[in-house]
């Protein structure tokens, strides 16, 4: 007798649905774009970096190479010839490093504390006109730089200011100061009051009560608010022209940076000035990234 053999039912194959496609396209597309974007924003930065171990003989003989001898990186020679005093053949970037720092501190200092205090008294206080004043300073600061910048310097001139890394301090804490008020005033919106109020209730005067209670919560916030403003001061070009072109010895980097792009300086010196202006900031982004995120992002929403 013949078994009947029995055959499994054959389940029809399913074509991928609408979702799954646009899924999958879309995590591709991802990957792609962050791939492309990583490559365009790193590649100059990295060609720059390469750029400035290289000797300029070894750059016009092969103009298309990419990276350079192990000799090269090891000798350091266009940080050297940018480093060196400008009396003994060199760019006299040392000094220009000095004075940027300076600057740069100096401004951070200033800003950040009369920031702190004003941006209390705008979320705290209450005075007449208080919303006038609050935007005033803030629209100030939407102004382009090259629309103050003339009178400034006719002022700073009789003040007898100009050409003097105090004159130029002034001037980076008046045009930062605007939006490092905004930011801080915008975090301390999101502190309960009831917490201050209860530090008032238990005998803390009014600055008590701001160095107890507000700083130590707002640390995020003001650590942002520094780095934003440190990078500003360290990076500026316009003002610094304008103030201290008339005397190296109180050159920014910037300006020093602009003065290597010349013909008589070799490309690879400009590259190692470049780096030395760069790398400083990204390193100090990096090592303060998590405050820097905080700070921008906790203000956002008041809680």
């Amino acid at each position: 007798m013949a078994v009947a053999q029995q055959t499994a039912p054959v389940t029809p194959k399913r074509g991928i649905t609408r979702a799954e496609f646009e899924e999958r396209l879309f995590g591709t597309l991802k990957w792609v774009s962050i791939v492309f974007f990583v490559v365009i924003t790193a590649f100059p930065l990295f060609y720059m970096i390469s750029l400035s171990f290289m000797p300029i003989q070894q750059l016009l003989q092969d103009p298309g190479r990419f990276l350079p001898s192990w000799d090269s990186i090891t000798s350091f020679e266009s940080y050297k010839d940018v480093l060196r005093p400008q009396s003994e053949g060199g760019q006299g970037f040392w000094r220009f490093v000095r004075n940027t720092l300076i600057l740069s501190l100096a401004t951070t200092f200033l800003t950040t504390t009369l920031a702190i205090f004003a941006a209390y008294a705008a979320a705290r206080l209450e005075f007449r006109l208080k919303k006038v004043i609050s935007w005033g300073i803030l629209v100030v600061y939407l102004f382009p730089a090259v629309v103050i910048a003339i009178p400034l310097f006719v002022m700073f001139t009789r003040l007898q200011l100009r050409n003097s890394l105090i004159g130029l301090t002034i001037v980076y804490v008046a045009s930062t100061i605007p939006v490092a008020l905004y930011m801080l005033r915008s975090y301390f919106l999101t502190i309960p009051p009831e917490l201050e109020e209860a530090g008032l209730i238990d005998g803390l005067s009014r600055f008590g009560v701001i160095r107890r209670i507000t700083l130590p919560l707002s640390a995020p916030a003001i650590a942002a608010v520094a780095l934003f403003v440190f990078m500003i001061a360290w990076n500026e070009f316009l003002f610094a022209l304008l103030f201290l072109v008339e005397d190296r010895g109180l050159w920014t980097l910037s300006l020093g940076v602009q003065q290597l792009d010349t013909q008589e300086v070799p490309k690879t010196v400009l590259m190692a000035g470049s780096v030395i202006i760069t790398i400083p900031v990204i390193a100090l982004f990096f090592a303060a990234e998590r405050f820097l995120t905080e700070g921008l992002t906790a203000g956002g929403v008041k809680g």
